[in-house]
């Protein structure tokens, strides 16, 4: 009797082009541009939307480089695997290490913010008891190995939807009683405008579309990855900026002085509670900690697997880093390890210097995700098409611009940490003589 065989199992390809989007809103959450409106409308003197509309143009460029280097890699999702095959070994180990630092600080930020926004409610009980609780929260919730399901995730992502409804209506209800409004001074105010400061905001204000290339993840689950991948990943971010702009600018327009916030890393929260009370800042305010819960937990977890990858190929110590915890099967020590971190970081760092550093590793893989897209795609490509030129190019110098434009600390200690990263490579690989082994597990 002949053997039988059995296939190995597949990844079932069932998603479609908007079942692919409302994922990508699902990552980036449609109060994105809330926890970041205070900070950023001190830096771009006021000028919000306009620097959320200046992300967006980065990004959309960005998007359809993402999107075509899943359609040259259909089963990876990292900027280290496009810019190490496309370009080098050895960029792609920066873009890689670049990239860690953005992981490892989104949980920092996460746990800052939860605290601050404990701290509206519950302002007898000191910033210290919030950071420790939340940076527990989220470790405990990755030690237990808790993860929130799809469904549940859409049903937030809905709720958060109605939240923002219900601030529109209040909002637009509240403007429309003012005595004078200056409907086009939160994209244009001639007496504080300055490029400077509103390339500055922007630097910030990019960390509302962070998430997006996570649907290049999905690649081996669309139905047809080499259209849908691209289009969703554009949709999602034009989505999303859309959705961003309009938040941002009525919240200008029911507080319109910049520098009068109680508290610009929750200024959001005192926005809605001006336009619609007591009752629609606690919903705010409940909704964006939430929110952040569940992305800090969520980032807690990726900065743990990415740890995992990079110690289970020896790039960083495997004894300590590529363990796994055998009654659970989760990486333990990486989560203990983060966890540590972001207590650590909550009480070093402000909001807003944590989320210039993630941008600035952030940036290293966006600019590198466009210059493969154009080595791949029109250097490489026997004919040259100028659809495939412009979006990379103007994608690489968009994001270049915005990424000097961060602030000079942000530069000096994401500066360090590259440097600290190119040096550990060299050492690592004999001067990058060998094979650079840097794994960044797929999401």
């Amino acid at each position: 009797m002949p053997a039988q065989t059995t296939a190995a199992p597949k990844l079932r390809r069932a998603l479609g082009l908007w079942d692919l989007v409302f994922y990508g809103i699902v990552l980036i959450q449609p109060t994105a541009p809330m926890p970041l409106f205070g900070v950023v409308s001190q830096e771009a003197r006021g000028h919000v939307a306009t620097t959320v509309l200046i992300g967006m143009c980065a990004m959309l460029f960005t998007a359809m480089s993402y999107g075509r280097m899943a359609r040259a890699y259909p089963s990876a999702g990292s900027a280290y695997t496009y810019v190490g095959r496309e370009l080098h070994p050895s960029l792609g180990f920066v873009t890689g290490w670049g990239m860690a630092l953005d992981y490892m600080l989104n949980p920092i930020i996460c746990t800052i913010w939860c605290s601050k926004a404990a701290l509206n409610v519950f302002p007898e009980v000191p910033y210290a008891f919030w950071a420790v609780f939340f940076a527990g929260l989220f470790t405990g919730l990755n030690l237990r190995g808790i993860r929130a399901t799809a469904r549940t995730n859409e049903v937030l992502v809905g709720l958060m939807f109605l939240v923002v409804a219900y601030f529109f209506l209040a909002a637009i209800r509240y403007v429309f009683h003012l005595p004078e409004v200056s409907f086009s001074k939160p994209f244009y105010d001639p007496e504080t405008f300055s490029l400077g400061a509103v390339s500055t905001g922007a630097s910030i204000a990019v960390l509302t579309y962070i998430g997006f290339d996570g649907i290049s993840t999905l690649s081996e689950e669309a139905r047809n990855p080499r259209r849908d991948i691209l289009l969703a990943t554009v949709l999602t971010c034009l989505i999303t900026g859309l959705l961003a702009t309009a938040e941002v600018y009525l919240g200008q327009l029911v507080w319109p002085d910049y520098k009068s916030f109680p508290d610009p890393d929750t200024a959001f929260v005192s926005v809605a509670g001006r336009a619609g009370g007591p009752f629609l800042f606690h919903l705010v305010n409940l909704t964006l900690l939430v929110a952040t819960i569940g992305s800090g937990s969520g980032a807690q977890l990726a900065a743990a697997r990415l740890l995992y990858g990079m110690g289970r190929d020896n790039t960083i110590p495997r004894r300590f880093f590529g363990a796994i915890e055998p009654k659970r099967a989760i990486p333990r020590n990486n989560v203990l390890f983060t966890g540590a971190l972001a207590l650590a970081g909550a009480f070093t760092m402000s909001y807003q210097l944590g989320a210039e550093l993630l941008n600035f590793g952030a940036f290293i893989a966006f600019m590198g995700v466009n210059a493969a897209a154009f080595v791949r795609y029109f250097i490489r490509a026997p004919q040259k098409e100028l659809r495939y030129l412009l979006p990379p190019v103007l994608g690489f110098l968009i994001c270049g611009y915005i990424w000097l434009s961060l602030r000079t600390p942000a530069k000096i200690l994401g500066g360090l940490w590259l440097t600290a990263g190119i040096l550990y490579g060299a050492w690592k690989t004999a001067g990058f003589r060998r094979p650079v082994e840097f794994t960044i597990p797929e999401e």
